[in-house]
């Protein structure tokens, strides 16, 4: 079976300008994302950088008129796109649970959140050892993994998000409950093309809930924009109704 995305909302440029300043954690300018969607067919586009809370790769937040300024220029030069201004934000443990301040929120067109490592307050170091297998008590893990599931369903529930991005990477958490979270906020989960979540099982278990999909390039240079083929591979060997992946058509 052929397929053809129709619009990825998770994609970064050198906005998202990483700890070297000669060397950008996202490779490209947002015009370059955008021509890149053009080339590929796309029918929308968002630039998403990481939220301000990220310590290597955040998004300054004096950059966020520029940003706003260039998405309203490209609008202009590129008619045949839908192109859109977001941010990728930190899920946090304080406040909203976001790093995006409530009254950010209308700046951008959508918000989009994910957890990252190198973010306070959200028990980051934690998270990270036990990704690397230095921490192997049971106990442990499952603590971590009920305080990851906790933080995550509350912000969805305190904010209005498009899209959970890659949920499960980096962070265990309990999918059953937080696809339950996603549906019942109408909060889209990714199937990242760059991260190895959501896996085949774990895209099985959200689908046993009332909950919709979309596949992302999580692109961090202009020739991944558009790429979905690893999600896609997942999600058909999960058996995933193509209907339920809202970017997602058969070709």
């Amino acid at each position: 079976m052929t397929y053809t995305m129709t619009f990825d909302y998770h994609t970064h440029t050198y906005f998202s300008h990483g700890i070297v300043p000669w060397k950008p954690h996202g490779r490209g300018t947002m015009e370059e994302n955008v021509k890149a969607a053009v080339s590929r067919g796309l029918k929308g586009i968002a630039i998403s950088d990481h939220g301000p809370g990220h310590m290597a790769y955040g998004v300054r937040r004096g950059d966020l008129q520029l940003q706003r300024r260039e998405t309203d220029r490209l609008r202009a030069l590129y008619p045949d796109i839908e192109i859109y201004l977001s941010v990728e934000a930190n899920i946090l443990d304080s406040g909203t649970n976001l790093d995006v301040v409530r009254k950010d929120f209308g700046k951008y067109d959508f918000v989009i959140a994910g957890y990252h490592f190198a973010v306070r307050h959200c028990g980051s170091m934690s998270n990270y050892l036990i990704n690397h297998g230095m921490i192997g008590s049971t106990k442990r893990k499952n603590a971590v993994l009920v305080r990851n599931t906790d933080r995550v369903v509350k912000c969805l529930y305190e904010n209005d998000l498009k899209i959970l991005t890659h949920p499960g990477s980096k962070a265990a958490v309990d999918m059953a409950e937080v696809a339950r979270a996603c549906a019942d906020t109408g909060t889209w989960m990714e199937i990242s093309a760059h991260h190895a979540h959501l896996t085949v099982d774990e895209i099985k278990t959200a689908a046993r809930e009332n909950v919709e999909f979309v596949i992302s390039s999580d692109a961090h240079s202009p020739d991944v924009v558009g790429t979905f083929g690893e999600g896609m591979k997942r999600a058909e060997a999960a058996g995933l109704d193509v209907s339920r992946i809202v970017n997602i058509e058969k070709a």
